[in-house]
């Protein structure tokens, strides 16, 4: 579905639900990490991507302080005071978008509400940050209404907020970057210690697959806190040890951590080893964009994983399974896993024109692996959140 399709698909729900039409309307995309796992709370870098899927969310204004939302797949709503915006654990759905408001508050010069729905193409559960799209669409759209004026940057970070207060998920900020920088046949390089975000290109005769496992896996609490523990374990060791600053896994290099893994703990230097090599890999990768050798980009992508597997301990075998037959799958360049491991997706990086034979390929051996199947989407880097 295009998003003029998306849009229009949209209005039509909300004039039959409101009896009447919108006045704002805004589309953000969801995303796909490419290379940088991990990378975001030791103030690395990322190359991520906008995706063809996104949210489209529409907005009226009330004629009182009442706010009306309405989740245009199941038409459901939920009503709320403009100035008693509360968490609600029943609608979760809702409280995205509640988070993203309440930061918007500050700036309505009027006590009126709105009369919001919206409609997504994102899949659940994909990995591909259906939340992050809402909260973006949902954010440009109030501040059309409002004629509210925020920087992109601080939009995501209301975006950020919004996931930790009201949705109770302690996210990074990459989700909503990536959604509100994409650019189309590029990817969006982060840098987490200074928020700069570029673009570099990519090209139109390459598109991603997005792998869904289905795998029985969660990213269970210990697992994540464990890996961050160690990670700042190494920091502060590496801190100790040499003579410039050390503030994050970001400021050691692939050289300082051979020269110094044996002196440190096991598994900080394991953890340390995938993190600044993420790092390091996230640099080529842009290089090796910028001057069209997609070949090493996906060499990259398959050392990437290689890491994941060794030193971070976050893949799986499902995981591991698409990236192993990816290596064997004629027109599959690059492949890895995408987002916090311990299953989920994985990302391929392949000629449009292969996509098809590549799905085929991947999906019969994975049903016999597994007994189950995986779910594949062609996914193209688009332009970033707007309004419409």
């Amino acid at each position: 579905m295009t998003t003029n399709e998306l849009l229009a698909v949209t209005a039509g729900k909300f004039s039959t639900w409101y009896g009447r039409p919108h006045t704002v309307a805004a589309y953000a995309p969801g995303r796909i990490e490419v290379i940088g796992n991990h990378t975001d709370y030791n103030e690395g870098y990322v190359l991520s991507a906008a995706i063809n899927m996104g949210v489209c969310f529409l907005a009226a204004p009330s004629p009182d302080s009442t706010c009306r939302l309405v989740a245009g797949d199941l038409m459901e709503e939920v009503a709320f005071d403009m100035h008693r915006v509360q968490r609600d654990p029943d609608t979760m759905w809702a409280n995205y978008i509640k988070g993203v408001f309440a930061k918007l508050i500050p700036h309505v010069k009027n006590g009126k509400g709105w009369h919001g729905l919206f409609f997504s193409t994102v899949p659940l559960g994909a990995g591909l940050s259906s939340s992050a799209a809402l909260e973006m669409s949902a954010a440009l759209g109030l501040c059309g209404l409002y004629g509210i004026e925020r920087p992109p940057l601080e939009l995501a970070l209301i975006g950020q907020a919004a996931e930790h207060e009201y949705a109770g998920t302690k996210c990074g900020v990459m989700d909503q970057i990536s959604s509100l920088f994409g650019k189309e046949g590029h990817l969006v390089k982060s840098d987490f210690r200074t928020l700069k975000v570029e673009t570099t290109p990519i090209g139109s005769n390459f598109c991603f697959l997005v792998v869904g496992t289905n795998a029985k896996h969660a990213l269970v609490d210990g697992a994540y806190n464990e890996r961050r523990a160690s990670c700042e374990t190494a920091a502060a060791w590496f801190a100790g040890k040499l003579d410039h600053p050390v503030k994050a896994l970001r400021d050691v290099s692939m050289d300082e951590w051979l020269q110094y893994k044996d002196q440190m703990p096991a598994l900080a230097a394991k953890r340390a080893a995938h993190v600044i090599g993420e790092n390091e890999r996230v640099l080529a990768g842009a290089e090796a964009l910028q001057r069209g050798d997609i070949k090493h980009f996906g060499f990259l992508m398959f050392e990437s994983h290689h890491s994941s597997i060794v030193n971070f301990e976050n893949s799986c075998p499902e995981l591991d399974f698409v990236v192993d037959q990816s290596r064997r799958i004629p027109g599959i360049l690059g492949a890895r896993l995408s987002g916090g491991g311990f299953g989920g997706s994985a990302v391929l990086l392949a000629h449009p024109q292969d996509v098809a034979s590549i799905a085929q390929a991947l999906s019969g051996p994975y049903l016999k692996k597994f007994g189950h199947p995986c779910t594949v989407h062609t996914i193209i880097p688009s332009n970033g959140a707007r309004i419409l």
